[in-house]
């Protein structure tokens, strides 16, 4: 049986019109899924530092040709609500980039970032929290996932109070099963941090840095422009994934991780005095 084997594989392999013989034609280029199939994106600065950070993204998108447009809406924090063009924006394009929206303190203004989870019913936040090589860290082989309840909870805002003093959060748990969940979370001070972030739902996405979106820096970063805009990027890497655009994703994610390891280009979060254009600059550069 094995010399019969043999034989047949000789023949197959020897024979001119066998299949395992040099293809008489060129082999063209079969694209990854998503790859050439552009997809429209709602961005929305935010406040502070948000421009800054959504504004390198941009720029990153552009030096790489990445297959994605922007519908760009100007929404501030101090705003009742999030104007309905927007809305309509974000349920049509399915996936939303964000910086940071400031969320007022008192004056009976609820979060433009709570209304955005609830109506598009993102209710989960899922935080994957990694080592980055090039960065010392407190703790060293760190690779955890953490799912976090977006809407629910203290979220849900069904409260009341039960005697003067004691107030009591009712909460309702969704069934997370058949839904997609895949995002990921940042530091929160100034946009300091390098991990991506961001919430997914069933139906919608928005993808944003920061283990809170009211992650919009101090006035000095601003002034400065000095923002940290490697979560973001690497938020922008997974949002590149989901629109089923691996290609273009592990390009940028590498890209960004290279500039983090050379540790030539850093903010002052991360040990540097850069400004957020001069890292931009660095991982376009790392994208040839």
């Amino acid at each position: 049986m094995a010399k019969r084997s043999v034989s047949i594989l000789t023949r197959l392999l020897t024979n001119p019109s066998s299949p395992f013989t040099a293809p008489t034609r060129s082999i063209t280029y079969m694209p990854r899924p998503g790859d050439g199939a552009p997809r429209t994106v709602t961005l929305i600065p935010g406040d502070g530092i948000g421009p800054l950070v959504t504004g390198a993204v941009e720029q990153v998108f552009e030096a790489m040709h990445a297959p994605v447009h922007f519908e760009r809406y100007e929404v501030r924090g101090h705003m009742r609500k999030v104007p309905e063009e927007v809305m309509e924006s974000v349920k049509r394009n399915k996936v939303c980039l964000k910086g940071g929206l400031a969320t007022p303190v008192g004056g009976g203004v609820s979060s433009l970032n709570m209304q955005l989870r609830k109506e598009l019913d993102i209710f989960a936040s899922l935080v994957n929290c990694i080592n980055v090589p090039g960065l010392v860290t407190r703790h060293e082989n760190v690779d955890i996932v953490v799912i976090r309840e977006n809407t629910e909870g203290e979220y849900a805002g069904l409260e009341h109070e039960v005697v003067p003093g004691v107030v009591e959060s009712l909460k309702v748990t969704p069934n997370l099963y058949g839904n997609l969940i895949a995002n990921t979370a940042a530091g929160i001070a100034g946009g300091t941090g390098v991990m991506p972030g961001g919430n997914v739902g069933a139906e919608h996405a928005i993808f944003e840095q920061g283990a809170s979106a009211g992650n919009v820096g101090n006035d000095k970063i601003v002034e400065q422009k000095k923002a940290n805009p490697m979560a973001l990027l690497l938020s922008s890497a997974m949002m590149l994934k989901h629109l089923q655009f691996p290609t273009f994703a592990d390009r940028l994610e590498i890209a960004v991780k290279q500039v983090i390891q050379e540790g030539k280009w850093r903010t002052k979060d991360l040990g540097g005095d850069c400004t957020t254009q001069e890292v931009v600059d660095a991982v376009i550069k790392a994208l040839d």
